[in-house]
This record gives structure tokens, C-alpha cells and sequence, in this order.
């Protein structure tokens, strides 16, 4: 469930930052002018708010990766030799798999 929230959580942001750049295309289409410089005042602040969101978003993920990598670490470290037999059944199973026609 908290997958699948994160995941909507990241369309929405995608889905905002598409809209922010078909926004900005249009605007420079048309030419800046003194109304439309309020616009862009605008889309800045939206397209930095979606890059700070984006940025705590990535932070998260970053941080979720490092902390798997250490308690995989971790547990190697506590069982090196199941590791190993782990490791060979996984490359023996992958090459058998490779192999067969």
C-alpha cells in the first residue's frame, strides 16, 4: 500500500511538471510581453516548488536505497557462507536458464 501511494505521489508530480512545461512552451510561443511576465513570474515559482518536491522525493528514495544496502551488508557480514550458497544457486539457476534452448 505505501508503494502504491508513493507511486501515485510521483504521476501527480510528473503529471504537474508536464503541465508546467506545456505552459511555459505556450508562453514563449506567444512572446513574452508585460502580461505575460506575470506568467512567467508564475510558472518560476510552480517549477520550483515541483523541483523541491521532486528533490525531498529523490532524498527519500536515496535514503530507502542506503538503508537496504546496509542491512544487506549487515546480514552478509552476520551469514557469510549462506550468502555464498545463496549466490551460487542463484548464478547456477540464471545460467541454466541462459542455457536452455
Amino acid at each position: 500500500m505505501k508503494n502504491r501511494t508513493e507511486s501515485q505521489a510521483a504521476e501527480e508530480m510528473l503529471e504537474q511538471l508536464r503541465s508546467l512545461i506545456a505552459e511555459a512552451e505556450r508562453v514563449v510561443n506567444n512572446g513574452v510581453t508585460e502580461t505575460s511576465s506575470n506568467i512567467v513570474a508564475d510558472l518560476r515559482d510552480r517549477l520550483q516548488a515541483g523541483l523541491e518536491k521532486l528533490n525531498d522525493y529523490y532524498g527519500g528514495a536515496r535514503d530507502k536505497v542506503v538503508a537496504g544496502a546496509r542491512r544487506t551488508d549487515e546480514t552478509i557480514r552476520a551469514h557469510p557462507y549462506e550468502s555464498l550458497a545463496v549466490a551460487l544457486g542463484v548464478g547456477v539457476l540464471i545460467g541454466a536458464l541462459i542455457r536452455r534452448d
